[in-house]
């Protein structure tokens, strides 16, 4: 059996809880493009612009937790139609 070493994904998050765009995408295993993608079509994570767009961890969680989990790929492309 082979050992793999697998290494944790540091992500950054402000003492409030905000993450930036950059770590979101970490976070969550989406592209940035993705994020904004999703963003102007209004069905992603909850964000706020300061300047620049910043994302609460908590309602990252929220959102991910809410897109419901799947057993199946067929699953999923039921619920996404």
């Amino acid at each position: 059996m082979t050992k793999t070493n697998i290494k944790p994904l540091e992500v950054v998050t402000y003492p409030d809880g905000r993450m930036d765009t950059k770590n979101t995408s970490t976070y969550t295993g989406l592209s940035e493009k993705t994020l904004a993608m999703m963003r102007c079509k209004g069905n992603g994570p909850k964000f706020v612009k300061r300047g620049r767009v910043f994302y609460f961890q908590a309602d990252v969680d929220a959102w991910m937790n809410a897109q419901g989990r799947h057993t199946s790929t067929a699953q999923a492309k039921h619920r996404a139609a």
